[in-house]
């Protein structure tokens, strides 16, 4: 019993160390795409998106610096611009050099209204 719940935990560990995710609200039909990667993210209910973290160039606060994002309708720009990043504290911890390569992700505090255009 006790290799289980080490199991889970051992696990639970390793999805926590090699994904972020964020909470949105998008136009209903549009894609999403995240940090200039050729596929759009999936949107789950809620709004909730989970992706792997990103690296340095996504530091920052937007309008100049943050995560890129672009929104697409019918092959269409609906939006682009940028998304508030948080430095993600188990990229110290995460072998091998997430500090190097995967220290940002999403802020899971807020919420990204790309409809209204506010990250709060």
């Amino acid at each position: 019993m006790n290799m289980k719940i080490t199991a889970v935990i051992v696990a639970l560990f390793l999805l926590a160390g090699c994904s972020t995710t964020g909470h949105f609200k998008v136009p209903e039909g549009s894609k999403l795409y995240i940090y200039e990667r050729p596929e759009p993210v999936e949107i789950m209910a809620g709004g909730a998106v989970t992706t792997t973290p990103f690296f340095w160039t996504a530091a920052g606060i937007p309008p100049g610096s943050g995560i890129p994002y672009r929104l697409e309708k019918d092959g269409k720009v609906l939006k682009q611009g940028k998304l508030r990043a948080q430095f993600r504290v188990v990229s110290i911890f995460w072998p091998p050099f997430s500090l190097i390569y995967w220290p940002m992700g999403f802020n899971p505090d807020i919420t990204y209204d790309l409809i209204n255009d506010r990250q709060e």
